[in-house]
């Protein structure tokens, strides 16, 4: 059969590159997959999908069985039934339970086996089949966080990163885009269409799709040897490949600024994703009315941040979801800088500053929430955006540019490909800057609230200055450094104690006095005369 025939190609392929494969895995897993190959057969007639999965897993212990995630159908007849499993031709003993599916296989510490799963079913979840808003039918991947085990059965958790093939056969009138590299397209009997992608680089599951649809596909151009495409409707034709081209203009910035990009290809492509985006690896989906949002160019520069925070340089696990999400808010908020200037990243700072003020009233955790065991669509608040991306600022701040970019590359080349906790990042700023960087981590990542400060000042006409006294309301105490404008001279004050008090010289009584005028700080405050 072609599909298997394909199937064993890019299994033998892939397999060149397991012995460069490693990476974080999770907490005492058995096993580390090195490739997937999704075979997956799309119909016009229903929802159901059938699907053969080529799996080549690495064991990291002795081991009789071992699992992998597959939701199994319910009775809403949603759900994956798998048919047989087998290694070399062989049949394997295996037994589904409502979310995973147990192999009975014995193998030793380090070696390295093949599986093929056969299955079929209506996803419950993970991969959207719908209609968008012309009509006309589509299929989506919509993994994040941990839906792909509804329609394709991996390990589904981020630190188990593995390189990928999509095998898709479906009606001709669709084109399929993926991750990677397309290297198959072939037209088959009964008007049918079989495409291979071709992913070389070690992804998460949550970032593994297929988009399949009716598409006008643009090459609006290349970054270096990185060709960059649109992929939308053909009714968006005209709005989407213009607003879209915006792309090949951003993604020289984060190059520039962080590292090389990892993929062989950008592209971006209207969608029907639950989010206003997501950051598939090198096939990003957005949302159907993106083509004519105004917000299209920060959407894209927060997405195709992902490609390096979140895709390359993953996070062990959801609780440190920030050095994902708040990097590619502040990484969208460096790019607008660069293109607009300083008083975009102010008024941005501001407005996010005051989301993280509003979710605190509502929900008082620290950035790093380990309360959060399973429902992680929980942790897509403004901890995980607006704040990470503000301690990242005022990390920015407190290192100088150099220092913080130069530790920002230095991360990145040390996890891409692998994954990092918030702990890791400290180390690697810590050795970048020579700081000891526990406080400002713990205080901001660690620790729930914020620092919510009363300044107070008064006039001393016979000495010349004015007395400054700022008291720190909150109960976990901060150190931090808090910047005054008086008559716009700036005057920094180091804060590390309940009440700090300082002297700052004046010709005359100050006709203005401001805290925190170059929005640098995320902390409530009253500011008054005595």
């Amino acid at each position: 059969m072609l599909t298997i025939l394909t199937v064993r190609k890019a299994l033998a392929a892939a397999l060149t590159f397991i012995a460069l494969s490693a990476h974080a895995q999770v907490a005492g897993s058995s096993i580390d997959v090195q490739h997937y190959t999704f075979a997956l057969q799309l119909n016009d007639a229903d929802n159901n999908i059938k699907g053969q999965a080529t799996i080549a897993v690495k064991f990291l212990k002795n081991a009789s069985a071992f699992n992998l995630d597959l939701v199994k159908k319910n009775g809403t007849g949603k759900g994956m039934l798998v048919s047989a499993i087998t290694e070399n031709g062989k049949k394997l003993r295996f037994v589904q339970d409502s979310d995973a599916v147990k192999i009975y296989a014995s193998a030793k510490l380090g070696s390295i086996h093949q599986y093929k799963i056969n299955y079929a079913g209506v996803p419950a979840d993970g991969l959207i089949i719908s209609t968008n808003n012309y009509g006309h039918r589509t299929f989506f991947g919509d993994n994040w966080p941990n839906r792909a085990h509804n329609w394709l059965p991996c390990v589904d958790h981020p630190a188990d990163k593995a390189t990928v093939d999509f095998i898709v056969t479906a009606p001709d009138h669709y084109q399929v885009v993926s991750n990677g590299t397309k290297i198959k397209e072939q037209q088959l009997p009964n008007h049918l269409k079989l495409t291979h992608w071709h992913e070389t680089v070690v992804l998460p599951t949550k970032v593994m799709v297929i988009g399949v649809a009716a598409f006008a596909v643009d090459h609006p151009g290349n970054v270096g040897n990185i060709p960059v495409y649109t992929y939308v409707f053909p009714e968006s034709k005209a709005a989407g490949f213009k607003s879209y081209a915006v792309a090949k203009d951003i993604l020289p910035f984060f190059i520039k600024k962080v590292g090389p990009y990892s993929y062989e290809k950008l592209a971006n492509v209207q969608s029907k994703t639950i989010f206003g985006g997501m950051e598939n690896a090198s096939a990003i989906f957005y949302f159907e009315g993106s083509v004519t949002s105004p917000g299209i160019e920060e959407l894209m520069a927060h997405e195709i941040a992902h490609q390096w925070f979140g895709d390359g340089a993953s996070e062990k696990n959801f609780w440190h979801l920030w050095l994902s999400e708040g990097f590619a808010t502040y990484m969208t908020n460096l790019y607008l800088e660069n293109k607009y200037g300083p008083d975009t990243l102010k008024k941005r700072l501001t407005a996010d500053r005051i989301k993280v003020l509003r979710f605190e009233k509502a929900r008082l955790t620290p950035v790093v929430d380990s309360a959060v065991k399973s429902d992680y669509m929980q942790l897509l608040n403004a901890n995980s955006y607006e704040k990470g991306g503000w301690v990242l600022h005022m990390l920015r701040r407190k290192l100088g540019d150099d220092l913080f970019w130069k530790g920002i590359r230095n991360y990145y080349a040390k996890y891409k490909g692998s994954n990092a906790n918030t702990d890791d990042l400290r180390l690697v700023m810590e050795q970048t800057s020579g700081q000891d960087l526990k406080q400002f981590f713990n205080q901001w990542l660690r620790t729930a609230g914020h620092p919510q400060l009363n300044i107070g000042w008064q006039y001393d006409a016979a000495k010349g200055v004015i007395n400054v006294s700022v008291e720190q309301m909150q109960d976990t105490l901060y150190d931090l450094p808090l910047q005054l404008s008086v008559d716009g001279q700036l005057h920094n004050i180091t804060i590390n104690g309940k009440i700090t008090n300082a002297q700052i010289a004046v010709k005359a009584k100050p006709a203005t006095v401001l805290a925190d005028p170059n929005v640098n700080l995320l902390t409530s405050f009253t500011l008054f005369a005595n």
